[in-house]
């Protein structure tokens, strides 16, 4: 087994684009579930609201790229606005009901027949990351690391992607320790004692969540450059729910927690997957265990049953602190 480039490609795995773009997804929920309490099961809706937002405008009306992000940002403000009217105002599991709902009616929509014009499809919709691809520094080479060869526009978009991410990572911190934060953190511990305090709790639970799905969309939109294709099965319900194991790997409210999470999680994932597509082919294992046909299915398996030690034994995180897992289940 080549344990150097198991290992290389696991770490190129844990800070490409894509790990950039889920932990922008999950500091998104973490704004959400880790700060103010809220229930959110539908981040996907969000990061397919910003990679459509953008693609849409571009690819079939031609919108300047600024004006393509700034759509991206307008719909996921809609999204939330849309979502949190109706249920922020009732208990927590209403919106969670709501939002899981609302994910997956954005997610059939973009495949439907009828709107495969406006969306692409099933095929995805693509032909707007030009300007992308124009302005990309790093053009047609490819850079070694390690054993794992990288291609100049995906180095491009990982780049983009973690800067995006230490961005968005240092507003929530600075947010957070502010008056701004402390009062969305004692809305998740008592929403009864901020009320009396003369705060509008209903108007901070919206603005938490136009906030954490503007960072959500703009995960989807590194999500959709990366592939320079909105792919509706993208975002799918396994998007939100392996954010929400990131957020729990690196620690609940803790700006720090999904990104390290992030990290964490994806070069767990393609380790485990790197160490047994090489064994099923060098027949280490016996098939009976894992074959070339399952081997996909066992590896989310077994980081699923690392990830519930985790949760067993360290329930709050790597970076979490169990004084911050209290919520106002009313």
């Amino acid at each position: 087994m080549n344990w150097e480039l198991i290992f290389s490609n696991a770490v190129y795995v844990a800070f490409s684009s894509s790990a950039a773009a889920y932990a922008l997804i999950a500091i998104g929920i973490n704004v959400h579930i880790g700060y103010t309490g809220l229930l959110n099961f539908g981040q996907a809706g969000f990061a397919a609201a910003g990679a459509y937002g953008m693609a849409i405008p571009l690819a079939t009306f031609g919108w300047h790229w600024t004006a393509a992000i700034g759509s991206s940002i307008f719909f996921a403000i809609l999204l939330a606005l849309l979502l949190g009217a109706p249920t922020l105002r009732l208990r927590s599991d209403y919106l969670a009901i709501v939002t899981i709902a609302a994910a997956e009616i954005i997610r059939i929509s973009m495949m439907s027949v009828r709107f495969t014009w406006l969306t692409g499809g099933t095929d995805g919709k693509k032909g707007f990351a030009d300007f992308l691809v124009d302005s990309n520094p790093f053009g047609d080479n490819r850079y070694q690391f390690f054993a794992q060869s990288v291609n100049g526009y995906s180095l491009y978009i990982t780049i983009i992607g973690w800067i995006l991410v230490a961005i968005f990572g240092s507003l929530v911190y600075f947010m957070m320790r502010g008056p701004w934060g402390r009062v969305l953190r004692g809305i998740r511990e008592d929403e009864t004692a901020v009320r009396s305090l003369g705060k509008s709790v209903t108007k901070f639970k919206m603005q938490s969540l136009v906030l954490g799905g503007v960072i959500g969309a703009v995960g989807g939109i590194i999500l959709a450059s990366e592939k320079q294709s909105a792919q509706p099965m993208e975002y799918g319900t396994t998007l939100t729910f392996f954010a929400f194991t990131i957020v729990i790997l690196g620690g609940l409210a803790t700006a720090r927690g999904p990104i390290i999470g992030a990290v964490i999680f994806w070069f767990i994932l393609q380790f485990v997957d790197n160490v047994l597509e090489q064994a099923t082919r060098n027949e280490v294992v016996p098939t009976w265990v894992v074959n070339g046909n399952n081997f996909g299915q066992v590896k989310f398996i077994l980081a699923g049953f690392a990830l519930a030690l985790l949760v067993v034994f360290r329930p709050q995180g790597i970076y979490g602190n169990k004084r911050e897992m209290s919520f106002d289940s009313r």
